[in-house]
């Protein structure tokens, strides 16, 4: 058992930037690094998978982080794999501390004790979350609405099956986001997938139902492809792409008001 999971020189398992904006925009990053801690010694997983999807979601880290210097809005991201524990899932899914993922076996996930999956929930997941909550909460005391975007990347293809979609949107029973944003990216002349290949009516986006769902706030979890944005220049031009979409809709006054479904 490894209780003490992070050095005082590893980053903390959580980041938050601009976070007194004035702006309701809230961007959330499940799974912003492929970061492991010495401790866990890598997961014993073999290096390559390390830079691959099921290690962190390739490129959206730099999007998000460019959106939020331009709208100088508030902004979380994990500092941690999803190898280790996966933020967007509940704490009874499978793929929590998946054991594999995708042709990736990872060793350490292996017949975890009870005492170490709490230490990684302790130490990586719940720091993670608690640090939304209080900055939802914070930003409701202050009369903002907050409007949650969760940023996620996606693979071209999975299990042979292509994803034709440069972006697609996720969303559950609130439209007041995801109607106009993806109106306004296909006026763009840009195919957008209305929840798909995932959809948000199905439990795909854990974090996005239980920070923005359940407290009645409008949301959309957003997947760009990850061949579009694994470089700089893709980065910077989707960056700019949602820029132009999220200038269209931020000004909704539909946005501005808490809205819980029965």
């Amino acid at each position: 058992m490894r209780t003490q999971l992070l050095a005082l020189d590893e980053p903390a398992p959580v980041e938050i930037i601009n976070p007194d904006s004035e702006n309701p925009f809230l961007f959330l990053c499940d799974h912003a690094t492929a970061f492991i801690p010495r401790s866990l010694e890598g997961l014993g997983v073999e290096e390559h998978h390390m830079k691959r999807h099921v290690a962190y979601d390739i490129g959206i880290k730099g999007v998000t982080e460019g959106l939020a210097a331009h709208f100088g809005s508030r902004a979380v991201f994990s500092n941690f794999s999803r190898l280790i524990v996966d933020p967007n899932r509940k704490l009874e899914s499978d793929a929590l501390m998946p054991v594999a993922s995708d042709g990736c076996v990872v060793p350490w996930n292996k017949a975890l004790s009870g005492e170490d999956r709490q230490a990684r929930l302790d130490t990586f997941y719940w720091p993670y979350h608690n640090t939304i909550t209080r900055t939802i909460d914070d930003m409701l005391d202050k009369g903002q609405v907050p409007v949650i975007l969760s940023m996620h990347s996606m693979t071209h293809e999975m299990a042979g099956v292509p994803r034709p979609w440069p972006i697609s949107v996720l969303w559950n029973q609130d439209p007041r986001l995801a109607q106009p944003f993806m109106t306004r990216i296909r006026e763009a002349g840009i195919l957008c997938g209305d929840n798909e290949p995932y959809s948000g009516r199905d439990g795909h986006g854990y974090t996005m139902a239980t920070h923005a769902d359940l407290r009645g706030l409008p949301n959309i979890l957003i997947e760009v492809r990850q061949d579009l944005i694994s470089d700089q220049s893709g980065i910077a031009q989707w960056t700019d792409i949602l820029i132009d979409a999220f200038d269209e809709v931020l000004h909704c006054p539909t946005l501005q008001e808490v809205r819980r479904t029965a």
